[in-house]
This record gives structure tokens, C-alpha cells and sequence, in this order.
């Protein structure tokens, strides 16, 4: 007696982790088999079509009958495919085998079955007949959760891993050898469909194929299942998946995401049965909202703007997306108490059309239904998740205009709803409500500081999914600006989703060129006319000075945007799109040429080890796992990257999974080599630049001095002078040269980079200790003597710290300057540069030799939005800027015509 896989039609499939391309692996088999299919489902279809692929040879599938006069996926691809089809109600009566059943089975001269999805009991005698017996996929991992309702029972009992077995068949249930199994992570909040169409259902079509050509080749294993862990778990159906309220929050989400969406948790609300969907568990203060009583809980519930909250027995919060009532109706759980407040829509003569045009692609899809009535239920009637992806393209393609999602379709089971909701969003009725934003309201800078704290994804601010926060500190005073919204990687999956669905099917993606240009255009006047509002932020937040933050921080920022809107309509022409002559293969004529495509949905990450991006909330609310998540998201096709060395080979190895394109903008050590013969003046002050720009928050910081011999004294003691004129301060007061130190953390790592090179025998001329006031603030700070083998010779300090190095005089002679050339060189990174010298030979020479992306003669920090940047060695690769940064968002298509 053997059963396979709970009822579960899904057909999106992604590409899991951690798992290596098959086409090579099968490439190493060479025997084939005749198989018998016995199943049903997109599951059983796609194994189907990938074992002909790879050459075996299917004699017959065994599938049951057509339901509602549609026949299951299974049995229409074999059909179409010309497989003898055997479409049997049951296989046994009585507890015995059905002989004309056998006969038929028999006939096809099976030396395997393979039953990737089988719902029918397959008696033994057709268990053991073929040559090779019969393989079962089964989705847990044996011998935990045996039965039909394996992945419910997953997420129920809360497993940290989930995955499947393909197992030899046996007289027991799902008892027989293992023949391979595959494991993923759970995350805290998948569902039944998560685990299933991320993991389940693309490598379980892998894992079929595997075992069927090791078992070809001779080389499946028969690993006995071991008693130990082993668990039977009965099969979940509505009857008895009501929700039990007294448990802790932890097992009231487990039990409701274990049955989403089949067969669906429930409870009782007004008398009523509602199924609970698309919960997660929400670790923050109780939010406000209407109360709601639920039938055997102990708290009422609460109807928030995010969904309805619930309480377990431990107190704490479980958060509830979806609802669906008795009658197939489905609403956000937000909308409980306005449910029934909409008012049906009288429809104009050409909406009555468009409705007579969906109501005939219903018909075509339920072809069972001989009207479709107002009150006809798209699900109830037989379609499944495959029709709706169907339905939704049929309207696609005849009313363009018409953008709907499958979500929107599981809104409105009901034929008259669906026209409604249809109605709607073509009047435009159903738009967005205007964007609503929380702000911390703050008296600053002489003027109202609004500063949003929540995450921004999909055109709206949101809490986090898990309704985690965190502090962000204003580094002047140490005071907390706000809690701030922690985004989690479910955020990240929505961000994606947004993102990717923005770009293939959204109204960015359909603009044309000129018209994306305008609105960048219009962002970076928006930018400008609210500059002074967001210099404030960005003072408050990062330590920035004001005066810096508005011309550069925000200023910039407002250029780059003009810069690249200009190229929006411009990215065909030149080297971006060419004609290529090829060889003619006569008398055939043949036109290749070259166009560039957007790679699709970017990821920018700014995320640096000791620096301050990893604490500004404001402007960049990213952190180390929700970057790496999206260094490994199949959907995100390119990551750009700012931050350290070590954090950037990680995104490397994270982009890896699907070889996602990459730019990395990573650490620094720059070195600034000041000759004699420079405007010393001048040298002093664009090399005090060079180190305190941004209180040496800057990434192209001169990490290192070289100065001649002759002038090394002179040069310190015109640097101390100017230290001592700069006013340290609060960083809003226009007159403030020098700010506070992003965080408290990177304070600390400053001090005790200062300590380092005390103790490794450098010179601390000036500075080396925290200011004493509230805040982060650090001494401008001078080190001399600093030999090629200290730490802070080899190591970015990323803060205000000048360490500086002698070289002897007399390079005179271009092959002179290569000592200190090799000096300068001799470091991991390659960000930035620079040298100060009247001899245009001598500067033009060592710009040459200098192994840094970007050189500065006579002058520093000097960058402008047209210019490539980016760095060579360990400091990256990619340009962020200038044209050459355009090639980092492009692929290149190569297009050939026969004429």
C-alpha cells in the first residue's frame, strides 16, 4: 500500500542553492530504461518531459481519470506525445488487485516505475514487477514525517531542515531503502508553497532523473532507513486543522504556515469559519488597532493596518496577511472591518464588452461549466493554480491595459467579483491610496526635519516583516534619532519581487527610454529643491559636516542623477549598439548586429566593516545577512557593492549561485607622494584634505604620505598650525570644519588603530584621543616615522589620521623616483593616488606607474560624476561613474538575420 506527496499543484520553479548543474552529470550516463509513469500532477509532468529528454523511453503512464472533463497535466503531455495513457479510478477492489488493471500495466514491458506524485494505492504485485522494482519521491526527509502531508508536518513540528527522499518502494509506508535524499534550510516564515517551489518541486525533477540513471547505470545505492527519528504523521485535512489558541506564538505560526495554503488553518470569527494565510511571527511593541474576537483565544485579536495580529499563550505576536471566508472570498486581513463596505460598479457599454471577452476565457478554461453565472467560482468549478497563470495571460493579451496578478484572482474566486475587481483597476479606482509615511519630526538646523523610519519597498513604507527595529544615533550627543525599521530577508524577497516584477511586466519597464530620463530628471530636482532638508539628515546622521554634506553628499548625488538621465536615450548609439560584418554564406545575405539590454533587477549594497555605512539608517538601512541574502537572490541579476575587502570577496563567493555580474568598490590605502619641488602651501592643504575630508571617512582617503626628505619637517609643522585653526564641533554649525565619527564602535577601532602605532614605535606628533564632549569626536591626528612594515603603513584606519613616511632627496632623474614608487606600491589595494610636484615629466611618469584606479596630480578629492571611478587589486573592480559605469547594468546581444 503506498501513497506519495500531499495535493499540492504548483508550477513556479527556481533554482535552489548549494545544488551542481546536472547537464554534465548526465552527460556521464549512457544506459537507458523503459519506464512506466504512474502518477498525476505538473510534478509528474515534469519529470515526464525530462526523462525523454535525457532518452529513456516512457511505454506508459498510469494517471487517474480526467476531473470536471479536464484531464490531469500528466496524462495531457503523454498524450500529446503519442505514450499509451491508462487513466484507472483505482487499482484495487476489495483489498485485491483489479486483474484487467494488471493486464494493462503488464502490457507495456515496464523494467521500472517510477511514481514521482501518486495519490492511488499501487498494489505490491505492480510494486515488484519490472526488472528494477519501483522508486518513490517522498517530500521529507526519511524516516521523519512518513505520510501523505510530509511538508505540513515540516513546518508544523518547526524543522529547521526541510527536503526529500527517493526511496525504494516496500510493502510499508514510505518504509523502503533510501536511494537519495536532499535537504534546504527552512526559513522562519516559508509556507507549504515556499518549501515547494523553491526546493520541492525544481530539484525533486532533478533528483527524479539522477535516480533513475544511476539506477540505469547500476549504481543506486539501498540504504536502509533507520528506526531512529523515525515519525508517521497523519494526513492534514480542513476537518482537523483548526487552530488550537493555546500554545505559544512560535507553534500558533507553525500551525497556520504548515497548512498555507492546503488544507488552510482556521478558527471561528462572528460565527463564521475564516482560514488564516500568509503569516509571520512579529517581535515588536503591539501595535494599534480594532480589536477582534476569535472563538477560544484568551486575547482578541487586533485589526492593524499591516493585517491582524494574534496572541499566543507566551504573549507574544503572531502576524496574519490574509483571510478567507466561507464563501471562497478572500481580503487582507487589514481590510476585516471595510470588507463589505464596497458598492457594486454599474459598467459601461465597453466594459460590458471586456466582461463578455473574460467571461468567454473563463469558459474556455472551465470547459466542464456550460454557463459561466455570475456566481460561478473559478476554484470550485476545477480550475488550479496552472489555469490562473493561463486566465491572467489570455487577458493580458486581448486588454493589454489590463494588469492584473494571481493574487488578484485568489481576491475574487467569483465570476461577478472578478469583474469587479477587474473594473476597478482599469478605472484606475484601485490605485495606490496616497503614500502614507511615519515620520520622527525633528527641530533642527532651523527648520522641520521629517526623517522616515521604515523600510521602503514596492512604492510604500512598511514596518519590517518581523517588526524588528533598531536605534540610530546621532554621533554628536550620542542621543537616539529614532527606532528605525530593521529590514529581514522576507523584506528582502518582497524587494526583489517588486523590483523584478517592475522590470519584466511593470510600468518602468514598458517606458520608454526618453521618458525614464525625464522622471530621473525630475528626482534630481526634487533632490535640489529639498537639499537642505536632506543635508540635515545626512549631518545628523553620518557626522557629516553640513556644509560638506549639502555640496557633496547631496549635491553630487543630485549630478549623478542628471548625468545618467542624459544617457538614457543615448545608450544604442556608438559603441553601445553596432552593426557587424560577418562572412556570407552565399547567396544567402546575413545582417548581425550588436544591441544592449539591462541586466535586470540590481542590488546596491553599502554595507563596510568599520565604516559608517554600516550604522547611517537613514539613507542605506542594509546589514550583513540581508546583504548577503541578496548576493545570493536567483532573481537579483547584479550586485554593486561598497564596502570592505573581506565583506567583498564574501559577496563574491554569495553572487556565485547564479553567477550574478559584479562591481566592487572595497578598501583603500592611498598613497600621496609630495615632492620638494611642489607649491608646498598648496601640498599642506590639499593633503590635509586628503586625510580629514569627511573626518577621513573617504574612501580615496590618502591612507598614506610619502614626503621628501628636505621638506618632511616644514611639512609637519605647517599641518600641525592648520589642525590647530580647525574648529571641531557640532557638525550643523556652518563654521564646524570637523565632525564626530560615524558610530561609537568605529570611535573605538580608531583608538585603538592610534594605540598600534604608538606601540610599534611610530610618532604621534598631534592628536591620537577622543575628544573630550558628548559625541563620537576624534582628534585630527599625525603620525610620523611610520616605517614600511607597521600596521598603520599597511592598514586603512578609515578615519582622521595622517600617517606619513619620509623618502630621501634627489630624485631628480624619472628612474630616481622609483624607490618610492615601489613603496607607494607595495600595498593590496589600488583605490586611489596622488603626487605633488612641479615636473609636469615626473608627475605624468608616476601616474604611469601607479597602481590605483585614479591618480591626482597636484590636487585631491577632485571627482566629478563624468569621470570612471573604481579601483584596481583588492580595492575592486567596476566603474561607479562616468560612461564606462553603464557597462556594469548591460549585457550584450548579438542578433544575425538571413535575408
Amino acid at each position: 500500500m503506498l501513497r506519495t506527496a500531499p495535493r499540492l499543484l504548483r508550477t513556479i520553479c527556481t533554482t535552489a542553492a548549494n545544488m551542481f548543474c546536472f547537464n554534465s552529470f548526465y552527460q556521464a550516463y549512457q544506459h537507458k530504461l523503459k519506464l512506466a509513469l504512474i502518477g498525476q500532477s505538473i510534478f509528474g509532468q515534469e519529470v515526464y518531459k525530462k526523462l525523454r529528454k535525457e532518452g529513456h523511453k516512457v511505454v506508459g503512464v498510469f494517471t487517474v481519470p480526467d476531473k470536471n472533463g479536464q484531464a490531469d497535466p500528466l496524462a495531457l503531455a503523454a498524450e500529446k506525445d503519442g505514450t499509451p495513457v491508462f487513466k484507472f479510478p483505482r487499482w484495487r477492489a476489495k483489498g485485491k488487485p483489479i486483474q484487467e488493471v494488471v493486464a494493462a500495466y503488464k502490457s507495456v514491458g515496464a523494467e521500472l516505475n517510477v511514481l514521482p506524485f501518486c495519490t492511488q494505492f499501487i498494489p505490491m504485485d505492480i510494486i515488484d514487477c519490472p526488472k528494477h522494482g519501483s522508486i518513490i519521491y517522498h517530500p521529507s526527509i526519511l524516516p521523519r514525517h512518513r505520510g501523505a502531508s510530509a511538508i505540513n508536518w515540516t513546518l508544523i513540528q518547526g524543522d529547521k531542515k526541510a527536503g526529500f527522499t527517493i526511496f525504494w518502494a516496500d510493502d510499508g509506508l514510505d518504509t523502503g531503502p533510501i536511494l537519495l535524499q536532499r535537504e534546504c534550510d527552512v526559513g522562519q516564515n516559508d509556507t507549504v508553497d515556499d518549501l515547494y517551489n523553491r526546493f520541492l518541486f525544481p530539484e525533486g525533477i532533478k533528483a527524479m532523473v539522477e535516480a533513475v540513471h544511476l539506477i540505469a547505470d547500476g549504481k543506486a545505492p539501498r540504504i536502509p532507513q533507520p528506526k531512529e527519528g523515525a515519525t508517521y504523521e497523519g494526513i492534514q485535512k480542513k476537518e482537523n486543522a483548526e487552530i488550537s489558541w493555546d500554545q505559544p506564538a512560535a507553534a500558533l505560526h507553525n500551525w497556520i504556515r504548515g497548512h498555507d495554503k492546503v488544507p488552510g488553518a482556521w478558527t471561528t470569527i462572528n460565527g463564521q469559519v475564516v482560514t488564516f494565510y500568509g503569516s509571520s511571527l512579529l517581535d515588536a511593541s503591539v501595535p494599534p488597532g480594532q480589536e477582534l474576537a476569535i472563538k477560544g483565544a484568551s486575547r482578541p485579536g487586533l485589526v492593524t493596518k499591516n493585517g491582524l495580529v494574534v496572541f499566543g499563550n507566551d504573549g507574544k505576536m503572531v502576524l496574519v496577511r490574509n483571510l478567507q471566508f466561507e464563501d471562497g472570498k478572500m481580503i487582507p486581513a487589514s481590510k476585516y472591518f471595510s470588507a463589505d463596505e464596497t458598492t457594486a460598479l454599474e459598467l459601461t457599454e465597453e466594459e460590458k464588452k471586456i466582461a463578455e471577452d473574460i467571461r468567454a476565457i473563463w469558459k474556455g478554461i472551465l470547459s466542464n461549466i456550460a454557463v459561466i453565472e455570475d456566481s460561478t467560482d473559478f476554484f470550485k468549478s476545477g480550475a488550479s493554480s496552472m489555469h490562473v497563470v493561463r486566465m491572467l495571460e489570455e487577458i493580458k493579451q486581448k486588454h493589454c491595459g489590463l494588469q492584473l496578478q494571481n493574487e488578484d484572482v485568489y481576491m475574487a474566486t467569483k465570476f461577478a467579483d472578478f469583474i469587479q475587481m477587474a473594473v476597478r483597476k482599469l478605472r484606475g479606482e484601485d490605485k495606490e491610496e496616497e503614500l502614507v509615511i511615519d515620520y520622527v519630526s525633528k527641530n533642527m538646523n532651523n527648520m522641520t526635519v521629517n526623517m522616515p523610519y521604515q523600510c521602503f519597498i514596492n512604492g510604500k513604507f512598511i514596518d519590517a516583516d518581523d517588526g524588528k527595529t533598531y536605534d540610530t544615533i546621532n554621533p554628536a550627543d550620542g542621543s537616539v534619532i529614532a527606532s528605525v525599521s530593521s529590514a529581514s530577508l522576507a523584506d528582502v524577497d518582497k524587494a526583489v519581487a517588486a523590483a523584478k516584477e517592475a522590470f519584466e511586466n511593470g510600468e518602468w519597464g514598458r517606458m520608454n527610454a526618453r521618458e525614464r530620463g525625464r522622471l530621473m530628471y525630475r528626482l534630481a530636482d526634487l533632490m535640489e529643491e529639498h537639499q537642505e532638508e536632506l543635508a540635515t539628515i545626512e549631518s545628523i546622521d553620518s557626522g557629516a559636516v553640513y556644509t560638506l554634506a549639502l555640496k557633496t553628499h547631496i549635491g553630487m548625488s543630485v549630478q549623478t542623477f542628471r548625468y545618467f538621465a542624459g544617457w538614457c536615450d543615448k545608450i544604442q548609439a556608438s559603441e553601445y549598439g553596432a552593426t557587424i560584418p560577418i562572412n556570407q554564406a552565399r547567396p544567402n545575405h546575413n545582417l548581425t548586429f550588436t544591441k544592449k539590454e539591462p541586466i535586470g533587477a540590481a542590488a546596491g549594497i553599502v554595507k563596510i566593516v568599520h565604516v559608517p555605512s554600516s550604522y547611517s539608517a537613514f539613507l542605506a538601512l542594509i546589514g550583513g545577512l540581508v546583504g548577503q541574502h541578496l548576493s545570493e537572490h536567483p532573481d537579483v541579476r547584479k550586485v554593486g557593492f561598497t564596502g570592505s575587502t573581506p565583506t567583498g570577496k564574501q559577496i563574491m563567493k554569495s553572487a556565485a549561485t547564479n553567477l550574478k555580474k559584479v562591481s566592487l568598490e572595497l578598501g583603500g590605502k592611498s598613497p600621496l607622494i609630495i615632492f620638494s619641488d611642489c607649491e608646498l602651501d598648496r601640498a599642506v592643504k590639499m593633503g590635509m584634505g586628503a586625510v580629514y575630508f569627511n573626518k577621513g571617512e573617504n574612501c580615496i582617503a590618502a591612507g598614506r604620505l610619502f614626503v621628501e626628505e628636505s621638506i618632511h619637517d616644514e611639512f609637519v609643522r605647517k599641518v600641525v598650525e592648520e589642525i590647530k585653526k580647525m574648529k571641531i564641533g557640532d557638525p550643523l554649525d556652518r563654521s564646524t570644519d570637523h565632525g564626530p565619527q560615524n558610530h561609537k564602535a568605529h570611535l573605538e577601532k580608531l583608538l585603538q588603530y592610534c594605540e598600534a602605532g604608538v606601540k610599534e614605535g611610530a610618532t604621534l606628533v598631534y592628536g591620537g584621543r577622543q575628544v573630550h564632549r558628548p559625541g563620537f569626536f576624534m582628534e585630527p591626528t599625525v603620525f610620523t616615522d611610520v616605517e614600511d612594515h607597521m600596521y598603520i603603513a599597511q592598514e586603512e584606519s578609515f578615519g582622521p589620521v595622517m600617517v606619513i613616511s619620509k623618502f630621501k632627496n634627489g630624485y631628480i632623474l624619472l628612474w630616481d623616483v622609483d624607490g618610492v614608487l615601489r613603496r607607494a606600491n607595495a600595498t593590496e589595494y589600488g583605490l586611489a593616488s596622488g603626487v605633488f610636484t612641479k615636473d609636469i615629466n615626473k608627475a605624468l611618469y608616476i601616474s604611469e606607474k601607479l597602481e590605483a584606479g585614479t591618480v591626482f596630480i597636484n590636487t585631491y578629492n577632485k571627482t566629478d560624476v563624468a569621470a570612471p571611478f573604481g579601483g584596481f587589486k583588492l580595492s575592486g573592480f567596476g566603474k561607479d561613474l562616468g560612461e564606462e559605469a553603464l557597462h556594469e547594468y548591460l549585457r550584450t546581444k548579438a542578433i544575425t538575420v538571413e535575408y
